[in-house]
């Protein structure tokens, strides 16, 4: 996908009403530090445009994003970050949940977990709440340039087993660094999102 525009186009807060978009939605959830903002600004080829943050957990809205006039990614409030009050960690979980309940377009929703580490608790259960809500999510497994290519297949293997996957669930390993990755999973976007809009 070569990037001609992107324009973030609506930020939806927790009393926002969601915009009633007419093309596809690419979801991204993931953890507040598991380098959520670094992927979309490397898959949009920005250096900064979605907001990174030292703070993790800083990102409280959902933010679309307006590709090309040709799909949408939606930024969803990272979750799991300790410091934030279990009420404002509700607000975030009703923000989502309530996204997946009305968005009409929404197409795939990618979960990122940090390939470095064994998914988290929050992170079982974000993917089981997704398939709750009648959606399989594809993940992205961020950081890969912190671990050996000789370690990756293991770490795969660990995360595959600890969520449990659904089925030949796809994983995309990348690295925001160096961009591996990236033309991975705009051929899976491309593949599932534009090419059946095409249709």
């Amino acid at each position: 996908m070569v990037i001609k525009s992107v324009n973030l186009e609506t930020v939806c807060g927790v009393t926002s009403k969601l915009p009633e978009n007419t093309l596809p939605e690419v979801a991204f959830a993931g953890k507040s530090n598991v380098g959520k903002s670094s992927l979309i600004n490397g898959l949009m080829n920005r250096k900064s445009y979605a907001r990174t943050s030292a703070q993790p957990g800083k990102t409280q809205t959902i933010n679309f994003y307006n590709i090309n006039d040709a799909l949408y990614f939606v930024d969803l409030p990272g979750y799991g970050y300790a410091k934030v009050s279990a009420s404002e960690k509700a607000k975030w979980g009703k923000m989502i949940e309530n996204y997946l309940h009305k968005s009409k377009q929404l197409a795939i929703i990618f979960l990122l977990i940090d390939i470095r580490h064994v998914p988290s608790a929050n992170d079982c259960q974000m993917y089981e709440w997704i398939l709750s809500n009648g959606y399989y999510p594809v993940i992205i497994a961020t950081k890969l340039d912190k671990l050996k290519r000789s370690q990756v297949q293991k770490h795969l293997k660990v995360i595959r087993e600890k969520l449990d996957l659904r089925g030949n669930t796809p994983i995309f390993p990348y690295s925001a660094l160096t961009k591996q990755g990236r033309e991975e999973i705009w051929e899976f976007i491309d593949e599932f999102v534009l090419e059946t809009e095409e249709e």
